[in-house]
């Protein structure tokens, strides 16, 4: 059996039969639609607002925790290797390979990873098909990206102030809060859905 097709107890699950093939399918378009939803972005400095966590959170807790995480972690190794998947600087450009590694949001990329886990294990546990249980699973993932990201923020941008970095992460809890809703509204409304079609 492979390592990524343990019982789950996903959305996907419910839709795609498990294979190795699938797996690698899933994971791969988790890592795609988060470098796309990073191009959808509002410059700010030093961090740009984007739909990034909000599919990041949705694809660990549509994947999974093992597939979830997996998929993450594509996404920050294709950016390393030079692919334009990070949100793009101030100027439009993207900060690929090392300059991504040693830049000041390259922290919240690595949250991505263990966020994406945490959420994923949540639901496996069968709290993306409540509207709560999902919303907490998302502050909660939002922490961990947090956790990550301000660090490494701090370090780069603020000479190591943490207090600094926070203050600069203050406006994006509102706009976290509002994908929050939606997280919690999209999961369980898509279980809904499969659970009337699959019975």
């Amino acid at each position: 059996m492979s390592v990524l097709t343990i019982t789950r107890n996903t959305i996907v699950d419910r839709v795609v039969p498990r294979s190795k093939a699938a797996d690698v399918a899933l994971v791969a378009a988790g890592a795609a639609l988060t470098a796309v939803a990073a191009q959808i972005s509002i410059p700010a400095s030093p961090v740009p607002f984007t739909f990034q966590t909000l599919v990041v959170l949705l694809v660990g807790a549509s994947l999974g925790s093992v597939r979830g995480a997996l998929s993450m972690a594509l996404y920050a190794v294709l950016g390393v290797v030079g692919l334009p998947v990070f949100a793009p600087l101030k100027d439009g450009s993207h900060a690929v390979g090392m300059q991504a590694v040693l830049g000041a949001t390259f922290g919240f990329v690595i949250g991505f990873i263990a966020a994406a886990y945490v959420v994923g294990k949540l639901a496996e546990r069968n709290w993306s098909s409540n509207v709560v249980k999902m919303f907490v699973s998302y502050a909660v993932g939002s922490l961990v990206i947090y956790a990550f990201g301000i660090p490494v923020l701090a370090s780069v941008a603020t000479g190591g102030n943490l207090a600094i970095a926070a203050g600069i992460m203050t406006p994006f809890l509102v706009w976290d809060a509002v994908k929050a809703i939606a997280a919690a509204a999209l999961l369980p409304l898509a279980w809904a859905g499969v659970k009337k079609i699959k019975g």
